[in-house]
């Protein structure tokens, strides 16, 4: 039996080190790869890695050797998996590997907004305090965590460790129920109820045709205007346009993002052409810790071990 050629289109994107894989294998990687690159660099290939390289229905069936397709990531939505299941072609991603790093990202943002920590920092910078005639500087309201309502969309792995975390700091945390729910489960609030009382709505759910665009004009119209947003899911979630209508009128008092919909914004983006007091993105980073991305990084190599040696694991 030849040994399996495994292809990483995009390794770039996980600047850590990779343990060996210990079994008889080629290896090839690309720092990038452009989708009319993709079967060309995957021919003969029996495993290919992709954190965000689209691989679609018409390339895999260009590509008899391939057998698995193993997202370096926990989202996997740049794979039509229901061609890859037609196929045979197995896919498999990363599990409960950012905990720590997504949630703690999560409440930074929080923190940030909640404590004007920009808009201090912007003060101390430009004089302010050093100008004082008291000890501190007023400015921007301050406010605490502790005793806000914190509504979380996703009660997987990642909503419930930044739960833990907000429950640390005292908030009052609950669940959001599925909008139109018959029910409501302990511990969560009715979709509406959730909107129209969280301090902080915060996502953590998955990017999919029910999910896309499920915070636009309307929910945010529901929720109380000294509410935040912060969203450190998918940036689809989010209709855009509408949240930068929602904070320049002051309907919402501010959002954290770590995600946009179109990644990287090459073609410019509205939220990014506007400086707002009560606005902060950060580049898609919540999993880019040494840490987590070395977690993510091992958990890569087990994955495709596992496959070859017929134990797969994390299949979709």
């Amino acid at each position: 039996m030849h040994e399996p050629l495994i292809v990483f289109l995009d390794r770039a994107s996980l600047p850590v080190r990779l343990k060996p894989l210990a079994l008889p294998h080629h290896w090839q990687e690309y720092p990038q790869t452009l989708a009319q690159e993709v079967v060309a660099r995957l021919a003969g290939a029996t495993v290919a890695i992709s954190n965000k390289v689209p691989i679609n229905r018409e390339m895999m069936a260009a590509l008899p050797d391939l057998k698995l397709i193993a997202v370096a990531a926990t989202g996997y939505n740049q794979i039509d998996v229901s061609a890859a299941k037609e196929l045979n072609i197995a896919v498999c991603n990363i599990r409960d590997y950012a905990i720590h790093g997504v949630a703690e990202h999560t409440l930074m943002l929080m923190l940030a907004l909640r404590r004007q920590l920009l808009s201090y920092r912007q003060q101390v910078l430009a004089g302010a305090w050093q100008a004082a005639s008291g000890f501190c500087v007023f400015g921007a309201p301050l406010h605490d965590l502790s005793g806000s309502r914190l509504c979380l969309i996703g009660s997987g792995a990642l909503g419930q460790a930044t739960a833990a975390l907000a429950r640390a700091f005292g908030m009052q945390v609950f669940f959001v129920e599925h909008r139109g729910a018959a029910s409501v489960r302990p511990g969560y609030l009715a979709w509406d109820e959730a909107l129209a009382t969280a301090d902080i709505l915060s996502l953590h759910c998955p990017l999919n045709d029910a999910t896309r665009g499920m915070i636009a004009a309307p929910e945010l119209a529901a929720m109380k205007n000294t509410s935040l947003l912060i969203n450190t899911a998918r940036g689809g979630l989010v209709d855009e346009a509408d949240l930068l209508t929602a904070l320049q009128t002051g309907q919402i008092a501010g959002a954290g993002l770590d995600v946009l919909v179109t990644e990287p914004p090459t073609a410019g983006n509205a939220l990014l052409d506007v400086v707002l007091p009560n606005l902060l993105i950060t580049p898609h980073i919540a999993w880019a810790s040494v840490e987590t991305m070395q977690t993510l990084a091992d958990q890569l190599i087990d994955n495709m071990a596992g496959f070859l040696q017929g134990q797969a694991r994390n299949l979709l």
